[in-house]
Parts: structure tokens; C-alpha cells; sequence
């Protein structure tokens, strides 16, 4: 917490806590879709689809006693490329960082290997770190399933508290905030009290793309894609022009997301233009342009032009 600045002490109570939570657990676990509960809006787009995630995420979860930061993580998984690279380095730097780990875990189905591997790597990383395990999915099985779930995730690494949650319908995620609440060192708040997350609305416009593209395609395309806000005005108070440019690594990928006669690309400036709208609190002007930027995930200089914030090597 010591790189953080504190932004607000008014009026907190002496035993106020605050601290670092980094989200952790593989694709389709409900990662995402829990933090958007507990925050009560969207800042984290859901997908089942692996690496949907890709950068750390910061949502502000603030009331009187308290202040928790979530750091939703990339998913943790053996890197393909220098994106899968900086992904997996973000993630590990996460739970690093954190003051406690929370990991998400699908209790409607047995361990998987994913499991097994995040379970190493954070037994690598933790140190001291209390673990806390969040078992989601409870709405889908019976109390005996819940019991042999539990129980299995359980002895795959040494926890703190394992916690059943439904993040779907909001089930025990009120005792497992007051519980990571209760856990948290003592501390000031850093960010003011209407604040939800550190990322810009051009940010969450492109995600909200992003998310888009990655529901409506599939086999390479979801992975392949980066998309990048060029520009976003507030038109009036009623209205919000945005354009974006929908990057590929290929020519026929680029022909993918056009669709034929352009019905896809109309289809995903819709769908992400009604969300956005609704997010906004106005109507949405929406502009989307698709172009090849060959090998950009593996290529350091273009990941950074696309607002990956990986370092330069020294000479």
C-alpha cells in the first residue's frame, strides 16, 4: 500500500481498514461477475472465454468503515505470446502486492488442472498473504455436492476461510465482503467515497467493445483483438460521440468482424452502443473502424502503443 496516496482522512472512524484484495481464479469462475456485484455496477467485462481479462482492473468498494481495493487479475495460465506474457507478469505482481488473496473458484465442477496451476503459483507467490477461497456457484448444486466441493478445493493449497457465494444472485457475498472487510490492516482511505474504479470512461468504452466482439466470435478471433478509443467527446449532455478502431492480426479476421454485408460490425456497434448508453446516462454516437495490425501480441512496441504498459528493456 505504500505507493498508494492517501486522498481522503476526513471524519473516518480510528479503526478504519483499508487494503489491496487481488481476484484471482481461471476463466468462467464468476471472477468478474462477483466484483461487479459487490461494486453494484459494471467495471468488469464478463466472458466465459479464456484471457478475457487482460490488464489489472482496480474497483473501489468504500463504506464507513472501510475502504477495499479489488485487483481483478488477468487469468493466470502458460503464456503463448509476449501478451500472454505481460498477462500472467500483471497477475503475479497482484497477488505479490496484495494484503489478502481472494480465489474464485467454480463449485459447481470438480478441480480442474487450471486449478491445480493457480493453486502452485500462488503457493509460490503468497508468503504470509491470508488466502481466501470464495466458492461460486453455489445456486447450481445441492448441499451434499457443496459439502464434496469444498472439501476437494479445500486440499488443493493451505487457506485462511473458504467462503460459498453465488455471485449470480448475490448469495453470501454480503459475509464474504464483511469478512474481507474484518481481515484488512488498518489503514486510510485512498480514494474518495464515490469512486469506483481508477480506469477512464475511454477505457471502459473500449472494454465494453472488447467484450462485445469476444460474445459474438470465436475460435482465434476474441484472442487477436485490441481495440483503441481515438476519440470521445461529450457531444451535450444528452449525447456522447465515441469512435474506435477495432485492431485484427489478419486480413481474414478483419473480414470476420465486418461479417457479410457488414451485419456483423453492425451487430457489435448495437449491442455495444445500447450498454454503453446505459452506462453513459446518454445517448451514444458510436463510430467503429476495423484494421489489421499484424503480430501485435507479440510485439512489445505495438502492445505499448495499444496502452500495455510493458517496460523497455535497457540497453
Amino acid at each position: 500500500m505504500s505507493e498508494l496516496d492517501t486522498v481522503f482522512e476526513d471524519n473516518l472512524p480510528p479503526d478504519h481498514r483499508s487494503g489491496i484484495i487481488a481476484v484471482a481464479g481461471r476463466p468462467n469462475v464468476g471472477k468478474s461477475t462477483l466484483i461487479n456485484r459487490i461494486l453494484g455496477q459494471k467495471i468488469a467485462i464478463v466472458s466465459p472465454k479464456p484471457q478475457t481479462t487482460r490488464r489489472q482492473q482496480l474497483g473501489i468498494y468504500t463504506v464507513e468503515r472501510g475502504q477495499i481495493l479489488f485487483m481483478d487479475t488477468p487469468g493466470l495460465h502458460k503464456p503463448q505470446h509476449k501478451l500472454g506474457e505481460f498477462m500472467v507478469t500483471m497477475a503475479e505482481d497482484a497477488l505479490k502486492d496484495a494484503d489478502i488473496i481472494l480465489w474464485v473458484l467454480d463449485i459447481s465442477v470438480e478441480p480442474q488442472e487450471a486449478d491445480r496451476h493457480i493453486a502452485e503459483t500462488i503457493a509460490r507467490l503468497r508468503g504470509e498473504t491470508e488466502l481466501v477461497l470464495a466458492l461460486n456457484k453455489i445456486d447450481l448444486v445441492d448441499s451434499k455436492t457443496r459439502e464434496a466441493r469444498l472439501a476437494a478445493y479445500g486440499e488443493l493449497i493451505p487457506n485462511d476461510a473458504a467462503v460459498l457465494v453465488s455471485a449470480a444472485e448475490g448469495t453470501g457475498v454480503t459475509e464474504l465482503v464483511d469478512f474481507l472487510m474484518d481481515n484488512l490492516p488498518k489503514g486510510p482511505r485512498y480514494y474518495p467515497i464515490d469512486q469506483v474504479s481508477e480506469v477512464s470512461q475511454r477505457f471502459i468504452a473500449a472494454e465494453v467493445i472488447r467484450e462485445k466482439i469476444i460474445l459474438n466470435t470465436d475460435q482465434e478471433i476474441p484472442h487477436s483483438v485490441a481495440v483503441e478509443i481515438n476519440e470521445y467527446k461529450e457531444r451535450s449532455e444528452k449525447m456522447t460521440y465515441i469512435s474506435a478502431i477495432i485492431y485484427v492480426e489478419r486480413d481474414s479476421q478483419k473480414g470476420i468482424i465486418i461479417g457479410k454485408g457488414g451485419d456483423m460490425i453492425k451487430r457489435l456497434g448495437a449491442e455495444a452502443r445500447e450498454e454503453l448508453a446505459t452506462m453513459l446516462g446518454t445517448q451514444v454516437y458510436l463510430e467503429l473502424h476495423v484494421k489489421v495490425l499484424k503480430n501485435w501480441r507479440g510485439d512489445e512496441d505495438l502492445m505499448r502503443r495499444l496502452g500495455y504498459r510493458i517496460p523497455k528493456k535497457e540497453d
